[in-house]
């Protein structure tokens, strides 16, 4: 009966107790293993995990600094750039001015060469002109005074011996037809 007694007091604290929470010899070893397994956490696990932890924050920071150097030297390279095509872009203007310069300097050479080359030619050909001119009058003087000479024997009837009276009647005549030739 004993037994039963004490199965019946069970059942009686049994009903008092909230059902929801455990019996105290549950919570007590829950709490040692819990005590436990933090202790083995925050002496093992922790250390390895902030270790890990800092060198993925260094790696990290490593990354950042070789970016932003990277990204200076890309700007220092961007403007070393920039300024050789500036300076490239003066130097192409620079020799494109003075070949712009060499070229009319070429052409006004050879302009000036042409103009005294047909200089020379005109003045070529009006002293050839001139020497053809000369040489014609002549011919066309002793021409026309021997026609002439000719002309008066038959008109006068006899033969003009002197030459220098000859002379002087063509040179008359010529001068004569030159002023009818001058009037017209």
């Amino acid at each position: 009966m004993e037994y039963v007694n004490s199965l019946v007091a069970a059942v009686a604290a049994a009903e008092d107790r909230n059902p929801l929470l455990p019996a105290m010899y549950d919570i007590v070893w829950s709490a040692i293993i819990f005590a436990i397994i933090l202790f083995v956490i925050v002496k093992v696990a922790l250390p390895k995990y902030n270790t890990l932890a800092d060198e993925r924050a260094m790696k990290l920071q490593e990354g950042l600094d070789a970016t932003t150097k990277a990204h200076e030297e890309s700007q220092k390279a961007e403007s070393r750039i920039a300024a050789e095509l500036t300076e490239a872009k003066a130097e192409a203007a620079k020799i494109r001015d003075q070949a712009v310069a060499q070229a009319e300097d070429i052409v006004a050479r050879a302009q000036a060469r042409a103009e005294q080359e047909a200089k020379r030619i005109v003045e070529t050909a009006q002293r050839q002109i001139e020497a053809e001119r000369v040489a014609a009058e002549q011919s066309l003087r002793a021409e026309v005074g021997g026609l002439a000479t000719q002309l008066a024997e038959k008109i006068v009837g006899e033969q003009l011996k002197d030459e220098a009276l000859s002379a002087r009647v063509v040179d008359r005549f010529l001068d004569e037809l030159d002023k009818q030739v001058a009037a017209v």
